[in-house]
């Protein structure tokens, strides 16, 4: 297993993941034709946009590409890791690799009602710090820190 930085020569791998990932986490509360948006191709220029403004994007390999991660400054964004390839430890590792390059303490957002990741980033040690963001009538983006 190793992770490896994204490149123009690897950044549809990258998006592939982000969009298949993406699209299973989000299928139980957005709309159906919201989902299909986020194709490969949207994902691809997605990441090529944040990462022409300074956000580094990491790939996680183990025989084949497993999950992405991104990190600008502390702030962790887009950790997917690919449906069949979770529970195996993929997006704890992501994590851990992220959190050894944040530049002070590291902090990221995750909607509320997302009790897979919520997990996850409380066994590592992250809680609330408070802060939210309105995404729809009823669903917050919430904050969480390494505190």
């Amino acid at each position: 297993m190793k992770i490896i930085l994204v490149d123009k020569t690897n950044i549809l791998q990258a998006a592939l993941i982000h969009s298949i990932a993406w699209q299973e986490s989000h299928r139980a509360f957005c709309a159906p034709d919201f989902i299909e948006k986020h194709t490969p191709k949207r994902q691809r220029e997605y990441l090529r946009s944040k990462m022409s403004d300074g956000t580094r994007v990491f790939m996680l390999v183990d025989e084949k590409p497993a999950g992405i991660v991104s990190i600008t400054g502390s702030l962790i964004e887009d950790l997917y890791v690919l449906p069949d390839m979770q529970n195996r430890g993929y997006g704890t590792e992501l994590l851990r690799f992220a959190i050894g390059l944040c530049t002070a303490i590291p902090a990221l957002w995750i909607l509320e009602n997302n009790a897979g990741a919520r997990r996850l980033y409380h066994r590592m040690g992250f809680r609330e710090t408070g802060r939210r963001h309105s995404i729809t009538d009823g669903l917050d983006e919430i904050e969480l820190a390494l505190i």
